[in-house]
């Protein structure tokens, strides 16, 4: 038994080293279609220089350094990577890390040529970014038709291309190296047509963008490019300059919609440069766009997460977490900010303390992601005595003042609610996206370690699929548009509201940021726990600059949701690389809607406690109301509740309603 499981186990070995052996022979083969294609024809009646087998650039246009000493002759990859190797046809190809690295920016353009054949292929290859990519432009309006990026690989694949409705016009190609950092450069090799669609091996093709119509819209533009299911309809409740860079919200007791701006974002500035604000916003008419606009605070410092209840907000603003007190609900603080605890770290700021929520037990519930780390505190706490945290959903009692880690794990997560049994779930970046979360629980990493040394392995993601296309997360975004669009998530709204159909209650929406859409996840109970698969992506911006941090549902059941709206769909410290003037607040509704004037504080305790039966679980904010230490309103004593179970109408009854005599 020994010998046989050494000689099986050697033969694994042996298979497994055939294959990788095999599959570097297969990436040295040139990328070759079923047909040799065709090399276009020059003004002069002689094929062009699309391959460089002159051994030069004759008959293109350089500019900038990027291309300077092209082609390279031979393949120089395999020289320092050791599973890739350039992939190019022929000798000589263009590759513009090859002789001054990534440093170096420029373009290469060709001399323009008819279209004579309705297919084409190219081969590509270096970083899976727009700024380094193939365009081919129509000649006669210099409209790009076409745009192929790498996937940071340096192996050239073939990139198709459908020439069908240009024939007869003039194209020609440019080549743009506008990136500086890692995997800032193109390689580019042997453009030809083809008189079909060409096939090429298998894994040898690389995939094709995302087609998005739209980019940099108006606000009411981009409310209307908006594609959602029939039924429902999309409407702009603010836009800029209204809100500006909207990075958390919270609805409040008589649902209105707070608003953080996070102007210091990405960096925390000094706090006499600080100027990051709340925003109070309320629809007084129900038809979804907002009628009034306050200034709660200012002068707030990389603020990334709100949530209001207690007699205040709570407010995350690495390294505090603070509550700004408003007793008496006139929406001016009674005083500077409290700070709560301290400690929290801002090493990565794209991923510290967010997407606040009131959890189903009274505590207050937020995210916190894997490459900031913090060590969590009342002030003046003795570091020996305060809590590590990294990739984590944490909480904090605000009565009671008390700070614990629900459960550590998953990546950068910035959405996390709970269904209707009081399970809680989260949406993250780059691995798995889903996680049923419990207490005390230790989930999948992105990197790093657990605290705890002793666990030896961790949960995994309840998602039945991915929203990537490909092996790595990364490489999909913006060619993972049949997928759902990409590996980044942000906010989590399981629907329980009352407003929309049915079909919709309990699934979980998310927005997937490269995706520029809402996705949907299905939930189901599988054993002791639950998993998610993949729904019909329920809204499409249409807009690649489109950023929905967060969406929920508010008193009528329909739900808002705050755009970030910015070109720059990635994390990066450049303080200059983010346009601060944008920033959006749409709302999503079905039907008819009539309005739904509220507010939680005028009730009793009975009415309250009535209205833990209402269908819309928004109305869960009476457990905290009910939590909260407040003299019993005179007005609703006596009335009688039954009024406010009606939810045939949009209106929650008179004892609800701040307009009532």
């Amino acid at each position: 038994m020994h010998r046989r499981g050494t000689s099986n186990g050697a033969a694994l070995g042996w298979l497994a080293h055939a294959l990788l052996c095999w599959s570097m022979v297969l990436s040295t083969l040139p990328v070759l279609a079923s047909d040799d294609g065709i090399r276009p024809i020059g003004a002069d009646g002689e094929p062009l220089n699309l391959d460089f087998e002159t051994g030069n650039v004759n008959g293109w246009t350089a500019e900038g350094d990027a291309f300077s000493q092209q082609p390279i002759k031979g393949d120089t990859v395999a020289q320092r990577w050791g599973d890739m190797t350039s992939g190019h046809t022929g000798e000589y190809w263009i590759g513009t890390f090859e002789r001054n690295g990534d440093g170096p920016k420029g373009t290469l353009t060709s001399a323009p040529f008819e279209v004579t054949h309705p297919w084409a292929s190219f081969l590509v290859a270096g970083g899976a970014v727009p700024n380094t990519r193939v365009e081919i432009i129509r000649a006669d309006d210099h409209e790009v038709v076409h745009t192929s990026v790498g996937e940071n690989s340096e192996t050239l694949k073939a990139a198709i291309v459908d020439l069908r409705k240009l024939q007869g016009e003039r194209i020609y190609i440019r080549l743009v190296d506008h990136s500086s950092g890692g995997w800032g450069h193109i390689n580019f090799d042997d453009f030809r047509f083809h008189d079909a669609r060409p096939q090429f091996p298998a894994g040898r093709t690389i995939a094709q963008l995302d087609v998005v119509e739209n980019a940099g819209l108006a606000p009411d533009e981009a409310a209307r490019a908006m594609t959602v299911p029939e039924g429902f309809k999309v409407t702009l409740s603010a836009g800029e300059p209204d809100v500006q860079q909207p990075i958390a919200m919270a609805i409040d007791d008589r649902g209105r919609v707070w608003v953080a701006e996070a102007f210091s974002y990405p960096v925390r500035v000094p706090d006499d440069e600080a100027r990051d604000r709340i925003l109070i916003f309320e629809d007084e008419d129900g038809d979804g766009r907002f009628d009034s606009r306050k200034v709660f605070a200012e002068g707030l410092n990389l603020v990334s997460g709100i949530e209001v209840g207690f007699g205040g907000v709570w407010v995350g603003a690495a390294p505090e977490f603070l509550f700004i007190p408003d007793a008496d609900g006139d929406d001016r603080p009674d005083g500077p900010p409290q700070v709560r605890l301290d400690g929290w770290g801002y090493h990565d700021t794209h991923e510290t303390l967010n997407a606040f929520i009131w959890g189903p037990d009274g505590w207050l519930y937020g995210c916190h992601g894997v490459f900031t780390h913090s060590r969590v505190g009342k002030p003046g706490t003795p570091d020996d005595e305060r809590v590590p945290l990294n990739a984590a959903i944490w909480r904090y009692h605000p009565t009671r003042h008390e700070f614990d880690v629900f459960a550590h794990g998953t990546s950068n997560p910035w959405g996390v609610d709970f269904n209707d049994y009081g399970q809680s779930f989260l949406t993250c970046c780059v691995i798995p996206h889903l996680f049923h979360v419990i207490d005390g629980a230790r989930y999948h990493r992105q990197a790093g370690t657990h605290f705890n040394p002793y666990t030896f392995d961790d949960i995994k993601t309840i998602a039945l699929h991915r929203h990537w296309r490909g092996e790595t997360p990364h490489l999909g975004n913006g060619r993972s548009d049949a997928a759902g669009g990409g590996h980044a998530h942000s906010g989590a709204m399981i629907y329980l509201g009352d407003a929309w159909p049915e079909e919709y209650r309990n699934q979980l929406f998310m927005n997937n940021i490269h995706g520029a859409r809402l996705n949907v996840d299905k939930l189901a109970h599988s054993g002791s726990g639950y998993v998610g698969d993949r729904a019909p992506d329920f809204l499409l911006a249409n807009d690649v600059w489109s950023q929905i941090i967060n969406i929920r549902y508010g008193p009528d059941g329909n739900a808002y949701m705050i755009d970030w709206y910015d070109a720059n769909q990635c994390h990066h410290r450049e303080i200059d690389g983010h346009d601060r003037s944008n920033g959006r607040v749409f709302k999503v509704s079905y039907g008819d809607t009539e309005p739904v004037h509220v507010d939680l504080q005028s009730l009793s305790d009975e009415e309250l406690v009535a209205l833990q039966l209402h269908k819309n679980d928004w109305y869960r904010a009476t457990r905290r109301v009910l939590q909260e230490a407040r003299p019993q309103p005179q007005s609703a004593r006596g009335r009688s509740p039954k009024s406010l179970l009606n939810t045939k109408t949009k209106r929650v009854g008179c004892a609800v309603s701040g307009r009532c005599t």
